[in-house]
């Protein structure tokens, strides 16, 4: 049997199935119920938060002749033709690879033909910022006013790149990114349904790593399924995403906190031994770091960060161990470090150079502090060397 990615096999076939954007499927419904269907729609919004699915739910739905609340029946005679794929009445087009002048007047000339069994003719255009200038500009009056049978739908993930003249011919939805709580929701159902157990904690893993994409989160537990088999745990998840385990990320902050540089130096080195990419360690430590700030700022951060027990209370403890000040230092340093990762040719070093130069720091003003205290009390007290 020919396998099928899961988020293929589970993409959404009606707006009841769509996760995270009730505000477009409301309104795209109502349009529906009251006929008020718009020439020209623009669908704006990161890579995997449903744009496509939505954007052929709703040409299904405009067709169908049993609709129910916006819903296509499925079972009319558009219905089935238009799921089919086979249907000249949806149109995809793929503008990162159709983008001249000449694609579009192609699909100018075919726009004169009225639909074939459809009440609307749907043109979907992916990736519209793509297109050229010349393009952009061929499709203009055709957008503005098309045949009263044609739909169009442009999605597109860089919406600053579309010429204003486009924009103000659509009307705009931009999608939002799903949170990481309906992430986990959608892939259990998904786990249960293909017969793979889990620890919530993978689950609260893969959907934090989707980052508020469909798409990358299913792609992500796919690999994970892979890798494990039936069953999900947290520390395969890890493995497979190659993400330090908080165990060594906890090492590493209490190393730079209380300026043990024996320590932290024999740890990078293990990292190095293990073929650790340091780019990504600093996106790691960036990462705990920061959930080590909400730990120690709010009151409920066991329900705002998906971490196992013992992890969480290791991570409690740091928090107690420092303040603010020098966590928000830490964490300002290894985020501007980010964009040095591009130009150097050892990552290790640089990281190791930026590690020490934060511990130097901290132990010199911890210096000055205590020097600044010793002075004060003499002052307090009439007491001098």
């Amino acid at each position: 049997m020919e396998h099928v990615a899961l988020y293929r096999r589970f993409r959404p076939q009606t707006f009841d199935e769509v996760y995270g954007q009730d505000h477009i499927v409301t309104t795209l419904k109502n349009q529906i119920k009251n006929d008020q269907i718009s020439h020209a729609y623009l669908f704006s919004g990161t890579r995997g938060t449903g744009k496509t699915s939505i954007a052929k739910i709703f040409a299904r739905s405009i067709n169908c002749t049993n609709s129910k609340d916006g819903i296509p029946c499925g079972e009319c005679t558009a219905c089935k033709s238009l799921k089919s794929g086979d249907n000249l009445d949806i149109i995809e087009i793929d503008a990162a690879s159709n983008n001249g002048v000449d694609n579009i007047r192609e699909l100018k000339e075919s726009i004169i033909y009225p639909p074939t069994i459809s009440r609307y003719k749907v043109y979907i255009i992916d990736e519209v910022h793509m297109l050229s200038e010349s393009a952009f500009n061929a499709l203009l009056k055709t957008l503005e006013e098309p045949p009263k049978y044609v739909v169009f739908i442009l999605a597109t993930t860089e919406v600053q790149k579309l010429p204003q003249t486009i924009l103000s011919r659509c009307v705009r939805f931009d999608f939002r990114l799903v949170s990481p709580e309906v992430l986990s929701t959608r892939l259990k159902y998904i786990l249960d349904t293909i017969g793979v157990t889990y620890e919530d904690s993978a689950i609260k893993l893969i959907a934090s790593l989707g980052e508020g994409s469909v798409r990358d989160t299913l792609s992500i537990a796919e690999s994970c399924v892979a890798f494990c088999g039936n069953h999900l745990t947290y520390d395969n998840v890890l493995d497979v995403a190659g993400i330090t385990s908080k165990d060594v990320l906890a090492e590493m902050s209490e190393c730079i906190i209380n300026r043990n540089t024996a320590k932290i130096l024999n740890v990078l080195s293990d990292m190095a031994g293990r073929g650790k990419n340091f780019a990504q360690l600093n996106k790691d430590l960036v990462s705990f770091l920061r959930d080590v700030s909400i730990i120690k700022n709010c009151a409920n951060a066991s329900t705002l960060l998906s971490i196992p027990e013992d992890i969480y209370a290791r991570m409690m403890e740091i928090a107690k161990s420092t303040d603010n000040d020098t966590i928000i230092k830490i964490l300002s340093r290894l985020a501007s470090m980010e964009q040095e990762f591009r130009y150097t040719t050892d990552a290790k070093s640089l990281f190791e150079i930026t590690i020490l130069s934060l511990m130097d720091e901290s132990d010199r003003l911890a210096k000055l502090e205590a020097r600044v205290s010793q002075l004060e009390t003499q002052l307090n007290t009439g007491v001098h060397p």
